[in-house]
């Protein structure tokens, strides 16, 4: 017998994997090409075009063929040297994260680390500058979806810059769900993938590189090579008279294709606004339901990512079971110190759209009254169509 809790989810509304656009399944299903194929060749450099172009690039962005987690520890093996020091800014689980592995490569580590419901202030960043010179590398995660917080890169990124280092930018979650570019932030290593806000399965990582940053990878005689986790053994890989390093995931460009043919039709600015749009209407909800939102501001608050507190006496774990139990709703916990403490709803991709604050809503408040937390589910859903109306 098949019990509800094991059946498919009827909507799956968590911060990753997300939902895929049926375009890009349909992508997926494409004949899987040899890569030395003089057909595969070409069209591969047709995707890194496309992504240069989403990117907004005046390079060629790299493509790793393994989810971003992948390009993330990548950047930190292959630009961090053993000279150099690192400033990791921390507001949040992923953020933290980070400089576990920049202390492997490494030992000279400083970081600045603020409560997970708070952003870290440029003026922070700026004043660790100042007080040490010697930084050369700084890290921070734009969107940490374990607390859904937002960071002010662009900021960060002119501060880094004017001092003369290196900048890591995570931006997994963050990537086409709202305005942030590699170049807009500064970013010498920018790390995202197809599989939040572009709406493509995991396999793959998106990542600007900066000039500066391929001479100091290059110049890094520690950086990995004939590894999964080289850069730079990929840096012409988009050209199709180059070979690849090894095979790459055939079936994931076929989808990553679709996804940003997707994106660039729809218009940036339009996707990005969807996905505003839903965030903010589904804050208006949590809020009218007499619920808090995770966020210490609502300026702070992410675009492609709601984190609701879990009120006290609620256990987290029994309220998604319920929801995706009763109402065929997944959300997504919180993760490390975050875990147990609120509960992520995400908006990416094709489920950015304002339809799914009302499913959302009404199974987060039909588990909350089933978990004995009594919230006003009407006035949630009213003040959510409110926020979606006045936008109309």
């Amino acid at each position: 017998m098949r019990y509800p809790e094991h059946a498919d989810p009827v909507i799956t509304l968590t911060s990753g994997p997300v939902n895929a656009y049926p375009e890009v399944l349909r992508g997926l299903g494409r004949t899987v090409l040899y890569d030395y194929d003089p057909a595969f060749q070409l069209f591969y450099e047709g995707v890194v075009d496309k992504a240069q172009k989403a990117m907004r690039l005046s390079n060629k962005p790299v493509i790793l063929h393994g989810e971003p987690v992948l390009g993330l520890e990548a950047a930190a093996a292959s630009l961090i040297t053993p000279d150099d020091v690192v400033l990791n800014l921390a507001s949040g689980v992923y953020g933290k994260g980070f400089g576990y592995w920049a202390k492997r490569y490494s030992p000279h580590l400083l970081e600045i680390e603020v409560p997970y419901n708070e952003a870290i202030d440029p003026q922070a960043v700026a004043d660790m500058l100042k007080a040490h010179p010697e930084i050369t590398v700084v890290a921070v995660c734009h969107h940490d979806t374990p607390s859904g917080t937002v960071n002010p890169i662009d900021s960060i990124g002119a501060l880094v810059s004017a001092h003369g280092g290196y900048l890591i930018v995570d931006a997994v979650s963050s990537f086409g769900g709202m305005k942030t570019h590699p170049e807009d932030c500064k970013a010498d290593i920018y790390v995202t993938g197809p599989n939040k806000c572009l709406g493509a399965p995991p396999g793959l990582t998106m990542m600007g590189v900066s000039e500066r940053a391929w001479v100091k990878m290059k110049a890094n005689s520690l950086a990995p090579r004939a590894s999964m986790l080289s850069i730079v053994d990929w840096e012409n890989a988009w050209s199709r008279d180059q070979p690849f390093p090894f095979t790459p995931s055939v079936s994931e460009i076929n989808g990553l294709d679709v996804a940003l043919d997707l994106y660039l039709k729809e218009g940036p600015e339009a996707v990005w606004a969807r996905h505003a749009l839903t965030a903010k209407a589904m804050r208006a909800g949590v809020t009218a339901m007499g619920l808090s939102i995770w966020a210490a501001s609502d300026s702070i608050a992410s675009p492609t990512t709601t984190a609701v507190r879990t009120p006290e006496g609620v256990d987290e774990k029994t309220l998604r079971q319920a929801a995706r139990a009763r109402y065929g709703v997944v959300f997504s916990s919180g993760r490390g110190e975050t875990l147990g403490k609120l509960t992520r709803i995400g908006h990416m991709g094709p489920t950015a759209q304002p339809i799914y604050t009302i499913a959302a809503l009404t199974a987060l408040g039909g588990a909350m009254n089933t978990a004995g937390q009594q919230v006003a589910i009407g006035k949630g859903i009213e003040a959510a169509l409110a926020v979606i109306d006045a936008d109309a």
